[in-house]
């Protein structure tokens, strides 16, 4: 089984792609919008990635949910399933190809910090961000039964960095 896209070199157009996407999707979550951040691999410039563009949503609270999918399905985004109480998810794909991650979290959510501080470690420490980009190409060619099994074996290597996720 596959990862839901291969692996490539860093593309210097990713954060351009999240621009444009991050002024796309803004509207859906206002009043409440706090900030939109870039986040995931392709935030971090020459780190290899799966193309897809990982947006953070701050947003003051979850409200108007029903409106919020509709507009984000009007976008071709499809809601996925809670990653954590009151972190929501939308996947955008393209031709069958995913293009787009949305994390939604309210302001105090631990995932904000967490995926912050993540991103800001791999961007400032070169080190880290080549043991990093050589678990992933290593987990890509060794995957059998896709993103999950994918995403449990990069976890014990980001918890030993910043700490697990509370309990």
């Amino acid at each position: 089984m596959t990862l839901t896209s291969k692996i490539s070199g860093y593309d210097s157009r990713w954060p351009a792609m999240f621009l444009a996407e991050k002024e796309r999707i803004a509207v859906t979550f206002a009043p409440d919008l706090v900030d939109i951040f870039h986040v995931g691999s392709t935030a971090v410039p020459g780190l290899s990635a799966k193309p897809e563009i990982d947006l953070l949503v701050e947003v003051r609270e979850h409200r108007n949910e029903i409106a919020r999918d509709s507009s984000m399905r009007m976008l071709g985004y499809v809601r996925g399933r809670d990653l954590s109480a009151g972190h929501h998810f939308y996947r955008r794909d393209i031709d069958g190809v995913r293009t787009h991650k949305v994390h939604v979290c309210v302001t105090g959510h631990w995932q904000i910090e967490r995926m912050l501080r993540f991103r800001d470690l791999l961007r400032s420490d070169p080190t880290v961000r080549q043991q990093y980009q050589d678990l992933k190409l290593e987990l890509e060619a060794t995957n059998r039964d896709g993103i999950e099994e994918y995403l449990a074996k990069k976890a014990p290597y980001i918890n030993a960095l910043i700490g697990p996720p509370p309990a």
